[in-house]
């Protein structure tokens, strides 16, 4: 288990989060399999030493598939939503159909060769691996991104106040393809 896997389940125990025994192998392996994503490094360290629970929590042992399922295609969706809704299309894509089931497919295509983004708390998410260790946590509401933790350590301080805090200057933290554009602005055309 990494350090900061070890400390972010203390700094949750501090904060009186509620800690069932962490996953198995096996628990992870059927998580992995079952939703085509592997934990990052740092996520998977977490599962394994303490799995939080709770309002907000996603139960990797005991949610339903719909629900993680859900969980897991929520920032796709997402994002989807604002191309549809709010006319979010970013120019790195190309011209924005006008068509509307064009438009839904040509963005899940591209969202497609994003890296996969795996909820850890509320709308809080890490990256699937591939990823950097450490990676940043992102905050999501559809195109709405910012980073809220430069890495799953600091995210827990800020979420639940349990510092102490340790900010990167935002040109050190990992770049994570397309999410770490719309939490810098680089993608953020409404059209």
């Amino acid at each position: 288990m990494s350090e900061l896997a070890r400390q972010a389940a203390e700094r949750l125990r501090l904060a009186h989060v509620t800690l069932r025994p962490g996953l198995s192998d096996v628990e992870i392996s059927r998580a992995e399999e079952s939703f085509a994503f592997t934990f990052s490094d740092e996520h998977r360290a977490l599962l394994t030493n303490a799995l939080p629970v709770g309002s907000g929590w996603v139960d990797w042992r005991d949610a339903s598939a719909d629900v993680l399922r859900g969980r897991l295609e929520w920032p796709v969706d997402g994002v989807v939503f604002d191309v549809q809704n709010n006319g979010f299309w970013p120019a790195s894509w190309g011209d924005r159909p006008v068509d509307h089931d064009e438009r839904e497919r040509l963005a899940r295509e591209h969202l497609a060769t994003a890296p996969r983004l795996v909820p850890v708390y509320s709308h809080r998410y890490l990256p699937a691996a591939p990823a950097p260790t450490p990676s940043p946590v992102f905050s999501l509401h559809q195109t709405d991104v910012i980073v809220y933790g430069d890495d799953l350590l600091d995210y827990v301080a800020h979420e639940f106040g349990v510092g102490p805090l340790h900010p990167t200057a935002p040109a050190e933290l990992p770049y994570i393809e397309f999410w770490s554009d719309l939490a810098g602005g680089a993608e953020n055309n409404v059209l």
